[in-house]
């Protein structure tokens, strides 16, 4: 028998139409199983939690019948009340399907503490961009008689005396108490 025809044959036909009828089912039936377990076509908007405490957050999720997973605590925001949502994703008013997890940042209880940089014994010049760029803010400037003009002589926080070491929060008022050019280089005891 020719190759030609066997591609004729009643047999290799039968065989043909029959691997098509498969095919054919096997698709229909992988499309029906997944748009059944893949839930297509049902979405739930996701709703706004952000300024939230996690309490609210576990209620409007579950009503939403979503879950959350929290990521991370960020820098704090005053904006927003302590271990409250500021961030979320997806955001609110994407869809998604029943289950989903959606991920937040919340809000740290305060400022992160920093310690205080050795400024003492530096210039004003020196001191205050270092603490600035710390997330400090200088308060008061004061005066005492001291040899060296403009020189850090002690850090004051709410009028107590502050040390090089000392943990404060980043947005803290540091007064600096600076030396005026006259006096005796000699330290006071």
């Amino acid at each position: 028998m020719s190759f030609l025809k066997f591609l004729v044959s009643k047999s290799f036909l039968k065989q043909i139409a029959l691997a098509i009828i498969i095919l054919i089912s096997f698709v229909f039936i992988t499309k029906w199983w997944l748009s059944s377990t893949t839930n297509h076509d049902e979405r739930i908007a996701v709703p706004d939690i952000k300024g939230m405490t996690l309490d609210l957050v576990q209620q409007e999720l579950s009503n939403a019948k979503l879950r959350y997973f929290i990521i991370d605590s960020a820098n704090f925001n005053p904006k927003y009340p302590k271990f409250s949502v500021i961030e979320q994703e997806p955001d609110a008013g994407k869809f998604v399907k029943e289950n989903r997890q959606i991920y937040v940042v919340l809000n740290p209880s305060g400022y992160q503490k920093m310690m205080i940089p050795p400024v003492v014994g530096k210039t004003r010049r020196q001191a205050e961009p270092q603490l600035q760029a710390m997330g400090f803010t200088i308060g008061k400037v004061t005066y005492v008689d001291w040899i060296g003009k403009d020189e850090v002589r002690e850090l004051r926080h709410k009028g107590k005396k502050i040390k090089t070491g000392d943990r404060l929060e980043k947005t803290s008022v540091i007064d600096l108490v600076l030396g005026n050019g006259k006096g005796d280089y000699r330290e006071e005891l």
